[in-house]
């Protein structure tokens, strides 16, 4: 049994989820208008792992967001990943905040293109749009929002923490805003499983998260 706990701190969202053979079993997760990954993260792992009468030694391997995202919310997501791996000497597995975002999305969403995007601020986006068939037509990027922002590649769904951001100024456009699709360590499930079994982990010495952060301005 491949057993995996997934932690999601790329946004506002302290999330942490365990996994069994790649089906999700739970999730625990809070959001709040401040930053409460320091506070919030270690707590919300151990009940977790309470509730399931786990011990760090039964997991197989740990999931973390890569980013891009939060600075700090990143930061405290690794480094708390990266502990547990070396306590419990288990394998550090990277997954982008966008492509847990989007593989969240596709549950609900198996035939539309679906636009993630993660809130930087201002009026400024971290965002990835693919296809239906999970073909990427936007690579990741840092934009700023405008009224015709990724206007080539409608229809498509937009969600993530930033979509709040387009209602006023897409209310014309063929979009479908979910506001509520945010960041979720459920995400990450399905590719967690696949890389833990194509060994595909980082060095725990070593991996740090995306930080990426290079505006430019998108038409």
């Amino acid at each position: 049994m491949v057993k995996l706990l997934h932690i999601e701190t790329a946004t506002k969202v302290c999330s942490v989820a365990l996994s069994e053979n790649g089906e999700l079993v739970e999730v625990l997760e809070e959001s709040s208008d401040q930053y409460i990954h320091a506070e919030r993260l270690t707590v919300l792992i151990e009940q977790l792992m309470t509730q399931r009468k786990l011990l760090f030694s039964d997991l197989s391997a740990i999931s973390v967001s890569s980013g891009p995202g939060s600075y700090t919310g990143l930061r405290i997501g690794v480094s708390t990943a990266k502990g547990i791996c070396y306590a419990a000497n288990l394998p550090l597995i990277s997954i982008g905040a966008l492509d847990a975002l989007i593989a969240d999305a596709r549950l609900k969403h198996p035939k539309e293109n679906i636009c993630a995007m993660i809130d930087a601020r201002r009026m400024e986006v971290f965002s990835k749009i693919v296809s239906a068939n999970n073909e990427i037509i936007k690579p990741l990027s840092a934009d700023e929002l405008d009224e015709q922002t990724y206007a080539d590649f409608e229809p498509f769904i937009a969600v993530g923490d930033a979509v709040e951001k387009c209602t006023s100024i897409w209310n014309s456009r063929n979009v479908i805003l979910e506001t509520n699709h945010k960041s979720s360590a459920k995400g990450q499930v399905r590719t967690a499983f696949e890389k833990f079994n194509n060994a595909d982990f980082e060095n725990v010495a070593y991996f740090e998260p995306l930080y990426f952060k290079d505006f430019v301005a998108t038409k």
